[in-house]
């Protein structure tokens, strides 16, 4: 693929990302008009179509891009640090150490978002420094080591979880399914997650050469003058930020991080140039546009949207694998 074929696909999922908002706007329990949406954006009238706009569908459009731009962008790190196709943002247990802290504060009370919010950070930081201090030992990172740490901790933080499920009141229960399954209806401002996504991207542009390089494996990498180890930490701390920024907007999300960078690859974008904001630019608008039909197809009431992420973006994927020889 040329790099004008390149520009032209992301100047296309950039259009993808507007349309997405946009539909994100357009639909909802109370529907309004292609008129009301422009007139509410550019005209500061006030009325119920422009606190509609402004005050409930706009933040939370924005906010589930922002949670599908992170996840995306920490699947394509992860799949270059390990070397593995199948890796996404949760197989390093950092979901699975915010998803216990939040179960836990919601079991012990957790009135607001704030606390919630704190239970999460603890326990996805918890998952970070135990996964770093047992892979990387006396200046080596050793991925295969990562691998299994995160592996083996996400069973455990299953575990865990399933037995907060077990103990917790009937009334707290659908909640925790719902932060489990990925909810944005209390997914509030999304100024923190979008610092995080436009700072990972131009890190991880900048360092897209090496990428590439380490990408091939870590030997090669070395030969070619590539410092390993210090993007190999990089690359892992990056994505497990981006990983807890996701997290605490969205909550457990999944088949994105995996998803997205697949369907890019098998349109022919592989170098990490384009592939990182590629990535960022479909894995914003399929959240946005799978939480608009988790709140739009049964409304008044809402679904999870992780249920449509997997339902949406399966087929999609295995029809896109289905085409390449």
């Amino acid at each position: 693929m040329m790099s004008g074929s390149k520009v032209i696909s992301l100047g296309a999922l950039l259009v993808i990302a507007f349309v997405s908002l946009f539909i994100a706007l357009l639909f909802g329990s109370m529907p309004l008009s292609v008129a009301q949406i422009f007139n509410s954006l550019f005209s500061s009238t006030p009325g119920i179509d422009h606190d509609i706009v402004w005050k409930l569908r706009l933040p939370r459009a924005l906010a589930a891009f922002a949670c599908g731009g992170l996840l995306a962008m920490s699947g394509v790190l992860l799949q270059v640090l390990l070397r593995n196709p199948l890796a996404d943002p949760y197989v390093l247990g950092v979901s699975g150490g915010a998803a216990l802290g939040a179960l836990v504060a919601m079991l012990f009370g957790a009135g607001g978002a704030a606390l919630l919010h704190l239970g999460a950070l603890a326990g996805a930081f918890a998952a970070i420094a135990i996964v770093f201090m047992l892979s990387f030992r006396a200046g080596d990172w050793n991925v295969h080591r990562l691998l299994l740490t995160g592996i083996v901790l996400s069973a455990g933080f299953t575990a865990l979880i399933s037995l907060v499920l077990v103990l917790a009141p009937q009334v707290q229960l659908r909640g925790m399914l719902f932060w489990l399954m990925g909810d944005l209806s209390d997914a509030g401002n999304s100024t923190v997650a979008w610092v995080v996504l436009i700072a990972g991207l131009a890190v991880f542009v900048a360092l897209a050469k090496n990428l590439d390089v380490l990408a091939l494996g870590s030997l090669k990498a070395r030969a070619l003058g590539v410092a390993v180890a210090p993007l190999q930490a990089a690359i892992y701390f990056g994505a497990a930020v981006a990983t807890v920024a996701a997290v605490l907007l969205g909550g457990s999300i999944g088949f994105v991080g995996m998803m997205v960078p697949h369907a890019l690859r098998l349109i022919g974008i592989h170098a990490h140039r384009w592939l990182l904001p590629g990535a960022a630019l479909l894995g914003g608008s399929f959240v946005v546009l799978a939480d608009t039909l988790a709140r739009s197809a049964w409304a008044p009431q809402q679904l999870p949207v992780g249920v449509f992420t997997a339902l949406i973006g399966v087929p999609a994927l295995l029809i896109l694998l289905s085409r390449k020889p």
